[in-house]
């Protein structure tokens, strides 16, 4: 036996002596009696019975651990009421013992390409009429066991930060990789029906680091929504291990997405994972919003719904304060531009490590989990960050937040060269806006931080083509959806 079996035996001892270490399993095991805690589940599925023409077959796998180094999936199969009966008596977290499950030796290239790699080199299947899975109650066991929630399952130190992924862009489409990171907000759970009348569901968590404001993981299966719903922004740090990356189009970003084989560790008992706690702490006070619009690319071109200001505003009011983001072209004046103040106002320095804002007066990092403290010219980054108001004969968008590259091209300046303008020409170049009516993207999210509730960031503002806006806001007019005219 194993010093670590050794230690699984003595510790389970009082619970039963035919209950048997995941390490010592065998395919000759006899009657075997297995606890664990689960990490890692997957939602039930029916298949079409070979055997059975016209029938279907239910199956679902988890993956349970009872030490730091061994942990195995389970595979259960049966009729469709057993697998999900069993499937919804226990979640992710929760201690379970098996009995008599059969243990056989896994096929790495078949079976780990769709599930969870594991330490072992066996797999469990349970089945309804000969093995049981129940909830452990021993709590000598379930105290041991809950412990090992908190250890990743792969080296806690290879992982991707959410800027390594961002940088390395397509490279990494469609990757699976380990990723560290804190959890900035859980949306709700969407459901949907697909073509083929088959429903699902979707949940988005945004997540952020020390690189990264905001970085997008999709959740499609229940098991990893319901997971989802139990972590608290910015409390919770995630060791995330075998997430699929890609690039999204749409969003014209990297992004996420939750698989099979993935396996979610919540708040991991990591030095890595501690400092990236106490950052997200500092982050929740000091936050600049603005930072996360600099590194968020938007595919202008599938934008295409077009509103008046007073259409977007009731459209936020029957949002109901959902955190997904409403796009929308506006054809409207900018009523504010006050680009001729003073630079400091316009333009922002931020760390180049964590995109805190810096202090003008110390040029310190105000982030003090920040370790660059006294910033010089290498590891500082400028960007055009100002409010704008946007007006139209329905009224008036206020504090609309103009950013980044966005910022560069409306006004057609680099922040140097914006820099060495006279006053006079600031002057002129904020009345070519004033008298004009723009073509405005943009991007509405509710917000607890925002001066009205709402943060409104530009995504692209032109001068518009005259035929293009009149030919537009006429045909909105005359399908009846423009409000207050």
């Amino acid at each position: 036996m194993r010093p670590e079996s050794m230690e699984e035996a003595m510790a389970f001892g009082s619970f039963g002596q035919n209950l048997v270490p995941i390490s010592d399993l065998h395919p000759n095991s006899a009657r075997p009696c297995v606890a664990g805690v689960v990490i890692g589940k997957t939602d039930a599925k029916g298949f079409p019975d070979r055997k059975n023409i016209g029938t279907e077959r239910f199956t679902f796998t988890f993956t349970i651990r009872d030490c730091p180094t061994y942990f195995i999936n389970v595979v259960t199969w049966g009729r469709e009421d057993y697998v999900r009966g069993l499937s919804n008596s226990f979640r992710i977290g929760d201690c379970v013992i098996i009995e008599n499950p059969l243990v056989q030796t896994k096929d790495l290239e078949k079976e780990e390409r769709f599930s969870p790699s594991t330490s072992s080199s066996y797999k469990l299947l349970v089945s309804e009429n000969f093995s049981t899975v129940k909830l452990c109650y021993a709590l000598e066991v379930e105290t041991r066991l809950l412990s090992l929630l908190h250890l990743p399952v792969k080296d806690h130190q290879d992982y991707y930060s959410l800027g390594d992924i961002v940088h390395n862009g397509q490279s990494l489409n469609g990757c699976l990789i380990n990723i560290l990171a804190s959890v900035k907000s859980v949306g709700e759970q969407k459901n949907f029906t697909t073509a083929d009348k088959r429903k699902g569901q979707r949940c988005e968590v945004k997540l952020f680091d020390e690189t990264v404001p905001s970085f997008l993981m999709n959740c499609w299966d229940n098991e990893s929504i319901q997971l989802a719903q139990t972590w608290v922004p910015r409390e919770t740090v995630l060791f995330i291990a075998d997430v699929r990356v890609n690039f999204d189009h749409f969003r014209n970003s990297m992004t996420a997405t939750v698989i099979a084989k993935t396996i979610i560790t919540t708040n991991p008992d990591t030095k890595e994972a501690n400092l990236l706690f106490n950052f997200a702490k500092d982050y929740e006070e000091n936050y600049d919003e603005a930072a996360e619009q600099i590194n968020e690319l938007i595919n202008l071109h599938s934008i295409v719904d077009v509103f008046t200001v007073q259409q977007l505003k009731n459209k936020m009011i029957d949002h109901g304060g959902k955190s997904e983001p409403i796009y929308g072209i506006v054809y409207a004046y900018i009523t504010l531009f006050n680009i001729d103040s003073d630079n400091l106002k316009i333009i922002k320095a931020k760390c180049g490590r964590c995109r805190f804002l810096i202090d003008a007066g110390s040029n310190v990092c105000t982030n003090p989990s920040c370790s660059f403290g006294t910033m010089n010219s290498s590891n500082i980054i400028t960007n055009f960050d100002f409010w704008v108001d946007v007006s139209d004969h329905t009224g008036t968008l206020r504090s609309c937040n103009l950013t980044g590259n966005t910022a560069e091209k409306t006004l057609g300046y680099t922040i140097d060269e914006f820099c060495c303008l006279t006053e006079e020409q600031k002057t002129s170049l904020k009345w070519n806006f004033l008298l004009e009516r723009c073509k405005i993207y943009l991007k509405l999210v509710p917000s607890g931080n925002a001066r009205n509730g709402i943060r409104t960031n530009m995504l692209s503002c032109k001068i518009a083509d005259p035929e293009e806006a009149s030919q537009t806001l006429s045909s909105i007019a005359i399908s009846g959806n423009t409000c207050c005219l």
